[in-house]
C-alpha cells in the first residue's frame, strides 16, 4: 500500500480570507505581540525550520484522511491556519489565547481541522496527525491545548500543542516524504516533550483585541 494518494481540488486564496477577516473585525499585521482568536497564521517548528502545512493529498495508509506535513517554503499558501475555539469553549474574535486554553486550528484552504488519533503515522509509526472535517466542523479529536510559560500565548515564544484526547504533542522528527510531496516532512504526535515539539507563530493576520474588551478588562482590574 502506498503512503499517499492524491485528490487535488481548486482552493480559495488565503488573501481573500484575510480581507474578509479584516472586514468583519479589527486586524493587525506584525505589531500585535500576542496571538489572538480569529487570527490566521503560520506555525514554524523551530527544531526543523518547517511550517505546518496541509493540502488535499490523503494518506494512503492509516486513517486515509487529509495529510499534514512540514514545508521549508515560507510563501506557500497551504500553510495558513485559522485559530478558533472549541464547541464547548468559544473563542471571541481578538481575545488573547491563554496558556492552557484549548483551541482548534482550521486549515484555511481546505476548511479541515488539525486532528489526531491512534493511527500510526506513515513514516515514523508515531501517532498520526491529519486534517479532518468539513467547513471547519469535525469532532472532539480536533482540540489542542496551548502550552506556554506565562498567562497568554506570545508571538515570540516557543510553545507546544498537546492533543487533548490522546495527551500527545504536535511534533516533527525529520522524516521526509517522497513523491508526490517530495521533501516535505512528516508531522506526527508524540507523548514526551522535546525540541521536536516546539512551535512559534510566524506570518499571518493577527486579530486585534477590541476596545470593548480592553475596557472590560480595565474595569475588572480596577474593581
Amino acid at each position: 500500500m502506498g503512503i499517499l494518494s492524491c485528490n487535488f481540488i481548486a482552493s480559495s486564496s488565503p488573501i481573500l480570507v484575510f480581507i474578509l477577516s479584516c472586514l468583519f473585525g479589527p486586524c493587525l499585521g506584525s505589531e500585535l505581540s500576542i496571538v489572538t482568536c480569529g487570527s490566521v497564521i503560520k506555525l514554524l517548528n523551530i527544531k526543523h525550520n518547517v511550517r505546518l502545512h496541509s493540502h488535499d493529498v490523503r494518506y494512503g495508509s492509516g486513517s486515509g484522511q487529509q495529510s499534514v506535513t512540514g514545508v521549508t517554503a515560507v510563501e506557500d499558501s497551504n500553510s495558513y491556519w485559522s485559530i478558533r475555539g472549541t464547541r464547548d469553549d468559544l473563542c471571541q474574535r481578538g481575545a488573547p489565547v491563554k496558556c492552557g486554553q484549548t483551541i482548534r486550528f482550521t486549515h484555511v484552504n481546505t476548511g479541515r481541522n488539525l486532528h489526531s488519533h491512534y493511527f500510526a503515522s506513515p513514516l515514523s509509526s508515531n501517532q498520526e496527525v491529519s486534517a479532518f472535517g468539513e467547513e471547519g466542523e469535525g469532532d472532539h479529536l480536533d482540540e489542542w491545548t496551548v502550552q506556554c510559560g506565562g498567562s497568554v500565548w506570545k508571538r515570540e515564544e516557543a510553545v507546544r500543542f498537546r492533543h487533548r484526547a490522546t495527551d500527545a504533542l504536535l511534533s516533527v522528527t525529520g522524516e521526509q516524504y517522497g513523491r508526490p510531496i517530495q521533501g516535505q516532512r512528516e508531522v506526527h504526535a508524540m507523548s514526551s516533550p522535546s525540541q521536536h515539539s516546539l512551535w512559534k507563530a510566524m506570518e499571518g493576520v493577527f486579530m486585534k483585541p477590541s476596545d470593548t474588551m480592553a475596557f472590560r478588562e480595565h474595569i475588572h482590574t480596577e474593581f
